[in-house]
């Protein structure tokens, strides 16, 4: 199965939505282990509301935090640390299931995970999210939301992949600000995989919709990565 962990350039850049598209793209599975804040519902939840097709399987959280915050701060509040062994051993058990398993008509080759917030965010005292990239050995794709400031944030986020060795498949962008999503690519090396035009109401017809388009260009760049 192939790990594919969906990272930002920053909080509130779509991750969840490019997530869904993803995993809607692939009937890829989709995770994610370290959710701090739900009052609104869950990403897990919404994934699952958006979701048209029948292999996806939602897995549970590892860790589910009551307050939106940095993960290591909600997690300190419960008076609990994040560790990434914990996190490793359930990404294990969910491949494990996958290829155990007779229940279900197609197994997906696929895990969508959504990380929390952008590279350097703490998941403890010591941690940080491109740590538990490096930890699942994960593919990545970066998810940058057009906005004033957001070249900078881009070309950050790919300079911290490129020091760390971390396997990008390439960039979802969001939104729509100034046309400067190409160059963004070809300065980072990193190609566009799609670009989610801004919509005021995301359901299972408009993640349908964007999945298909971006499906050709998703398959294309795993088949080169594998």
């Amino acid at each position: 199965m192939n790990t594919i962990f969906i990272t930002g350039i920053g909080t509130d850049v779509g991750k969840t939505v490019a997530s869904a598209i993803a995993a809607e793209a692939l009937q890829a599975d989709y995770w994610k282990p370290v959710q701090a804040g739900f009052d609104n519902g869950t990403d897990a939840e919404f994934v699952r509301s958006v979701i048209s097709n029948t292999n996806t399987v939602i897995h549970p959280e590892t860790y589910k935090l009551k307050l939106a915050a940095s993960p290591h701060i909600a997690a300190r509040e419960e008076n609990i640390e994040i560790n990434l062994d914990k996190i490793f051993n359930d990404h294990q058990s969910i491949i494990n299931n996958q290829i155990s398993s007779v229940n279900r008509q197609l197994l997906s080759d696929n895990l969508i995970i959504e990380g929390a917030g952008g590279l350097l965010v703490p998941l403890n005292e010591n941690e940080f999210v491109i740590d538990l990239i490096k930890k699942l050995n994960a593919k990545v794709i970066l998810v940058s939301r057009n906005y004033l400031g957001s070249i900078n944030h881009s070309l950050l986020t790919a300079q911290v992949c490129k020091q760390n060795n971390i396997d990008v498949l390439g960039w979802i962008f969001n939104d729509h600000y100034m046309n400067y999503e190409n160059e963004i690519a070809e300065w980072t090396a990193y190609p566009k995989i799609a670009s989610v035009p801004f919509s005021t109401k995301v359901d299972k017809a408009f993640v349908s919709e964007q999945a298909t388009s971006m499906k050709p260009k998703l398959n294309a760049l795993m088949n080169i990565n594998n």
